[in-house]
């Protein structure tokens, strides 16, 4: 069963005042339940020990060995793809790069998925506005660009 569906399920039985109410925060998270199996039968409500609901948060993930080696293009990136691959690498020195053509091949629209240390602070609107003064020539003749950045 899934950890919201359980939550609801838990906090649905427990309708006294006292035991914790389904919030769209704790929805999201897994729950520990800690009391006897008996209080958890679906009979009629009669709680002699109080049930205690450990919220869980879900763990993070940290990934260090991102930060050690810089992206390599991928083998099927064409010459356009991988003259705006390397000259993003070169200026912005990322730890994620896709550059990838979505025009169909003609090479007028591109999505550019970009994660970057030098995007540290700064807002999403000044991080595209980075991509764009490092690809001016490029996107002079480009009918249309895709950018997703993030600072890592």
């Amino acid at each position: 069963m899934a950890p919201s569906r359980a939550l609801l399920r838990c906090t649905a039985r427990c309708t006294m005042s006292s035991v914790l109410r389904p919030s769209p925060r704790l929805l999201s998270t897994a729950c520990r339940i800690s009391s006897p199996p008996s209080a958890l039968h679906p009979g009629p409500l009669r709680y002699s020990t109080p049930i205690r609901i450990q919220v869980v948060a879900p763990a993070r993930r940290r990934c260090y060995s991102q930060d050690a080696n810089p992206p390599e293009p991928p083998d099927y990136l064409n010459e356009a793809e991988l003259s705006i691959f390397n000259k993003i690498k070169a200026e912005l020195e990322p730890v994620k790069l896709e550059v990838q053509d979505i025009s169909g091949g003609c090479g007028s629209m591109y999505a550019l998925e970009i994660e970057s240390s030098k995007f540290k602070g700064l807002p999403v609107i000044k991080q595209h506005k980075l991509v764009n003064k490092v690809l001016a020539e490029e996107i002079k003749g480009w009918h249309g660009v895709q950018l997703r950045t993030k600072a890592v």
